[in-house]
Formats: C-alpha cells, sequence, structure tokens
C-alpha cells in the first residue's frame, strides 16, 4: 500500500502528519509520503487521508 500526495493542493495542515507520522511528513510547508506504508498502519493512513481538509492524499 501507498499513500501519495497532490502537492498542488496540499495547504500544510499537518493533520496527516499528525494522525499517521510513520507515513507523512512536513517537506517545507507541503506534507509529503515518506514510503510505503508499514505493515499495520494500512487504517491508520486511511484516516488521515480521510481526515485531510482538501482531500489531496490518495492511499492505494
Amino acid at each position: 500500500m501507498k499513500a501519495i500526495i497532490d502537492t498542488d493542493s496540499c495547504i500544510g495542515c499537518g493533520l496527516c502528519v499528525n494522525d499517521c507520522p510513520e507515513v507523512f511528513e512536513m517537506a517545507a510547508d507541503k506534507a509529503v509520503a515518506k514510503g510505503p506504508v508499514p505493515a499495520g498502519k494500512e487504517e491508520t493512513c486511511k484516516t488521515a487521508a480521510a481526515n485531510c481538509p482538501v482531500q489531496c492524499i490518495k492511499v492505494e
């Protein structure tokens, strides 16, 4: 599973980093995905995507 962030749409609020720091981090003023979603963090990653206020995170 991987998370993809549309950085053009990201507003840099940091909610995804708070929800799932194992997958997301801030790079300057935008969130980025660190890499593949670690085992056991799939649901947390999906929650972070669902909580994104601009819905710029896609989980596949």
